[in-house]
């Protein structure tokens, strides 16, 4: 199946979701770093999430990063993603390994442990908005949930799954993001309330092959579903070497030179897929005339 996001109101518009499959996207993710079970599936739905915030972005040209900085052995995550479904991200120690948490799950809380959630949103404006929130219970989902009620204020429940094959690669991964509208009403939410309390889980919904709409039926059954539309989802990183020589131009002359001196090839690797750029000597002294 292609990784996608479908969008749905219910109840009469007084709620709007999302949810998503991202199998491929969480699974290009873990090939481009070659990031450990436990960082697969911190990475996956943090990348998951950001693409279905994504797709809430009005313009185009919007752009919406999700930050994690922590306490724990993973260190920090960071995700970016557009309005079309394109997104990307990396885990700062990819290599994390932890045995099972204590329901023998992959265990996320523990690899993130004490820290802070930031959502930037740069639409175009002076100043990017910037929301952040501590980590509540550090599984991401609910910690977004929190993000939503308390920042935004926006009523939400977050669902996020990530699900491994044996051999460590992704078998899974999907979501749904579910808020409520002002005028909602409280038959509406108890309701869904119900409904939500009534699921196991998102990788269990995937596993047995639910699609996006499926999932959101589930959650809001018996409240006269709509879908909107539905968007292709993937992993995309924009990096060219014309960028990358463009990061190693705001360095400074000095360090250019140091580099030239040393009459060695370098090679940068791009944080969000790990691709590699190589430059050689002579072309870091045409990089030294343009930075003059």
């Amino acid at each position: 199946m292609n990784d996608y996001i479908v969008r749905a109101t219910a109840a009469n518009s007084q709620i709007r979701a999302f949810a998503a499959t991202t199998r491929n996207v969480v699974e290009t993710a873990r090939k481009a770093h070659n990031t450990s079970p436990v960082a697969t599936a911190a990475l996956g739905r943090l990348l998951t999430a950001g693409a279905m915030m994504g797709s809430m972005m009005k313009n185009d040209t919007d752009m919406l990063t999700l930050q994690i900085k922590c306490e724990g052995p993973i260190q920090g995550l960071t995700v970016t993603a557009d309005a079309k479904g394109n997104v990307k991200g990396y885990v700062e120690n990819p290599n994390v390994m932890l045995p099972p948490s204590p329901k023998g799950k992959l265990d996320v809380a523990a690899a993130l442990d004490l820290g802070v959630l930031s959502v930037i949103k740069d639409m175009g404006l002076k100043e990017p908005y910037v929301g952040q929130t501590i980590l509540t219970t550090s599984e991401i989902a609910e910690d977004l949930t929190y993000y939503f009620a308390t920042s935004e204020q926006v009523p939400s429940s977050v669902g996020l799954g990530v699900l491994m094959e044996k051999d460590n690669t992704v078998k899974q991964a999907g979501g749904f993001i579910v808020q409520v509208m002002p005028f909602v009403e409280d038959a509406v939410v108890d309701k869904l309330e119900a409904n939500i309390a009534k699921i196991d889980s998102v990788t269990s919904m995937l596993d047995r092959g639910d699609t996006p709409e499926r999932i959101l039926e589930t959650v809001l059954a018996g409240m006269d579903v709509e879908y909107t539309d539905t968007m292709p989802t993937g992993f995309y990183c924009n990096c060219s070497k014309e960028r990358v020589e463009k990061a190693l131009i705001s360095i400074g002359k000095k360090d250019i030179q140091e580099m030239i001196d040393d009459g060695k090839d370098i090679e940068m690797h791009c944080h969000f897929c790990n691709t590699s750029y190589q430059f050689g000597v002579d072309e870091l002294k045409e990089i030294l005339k343009k930075s003059r």
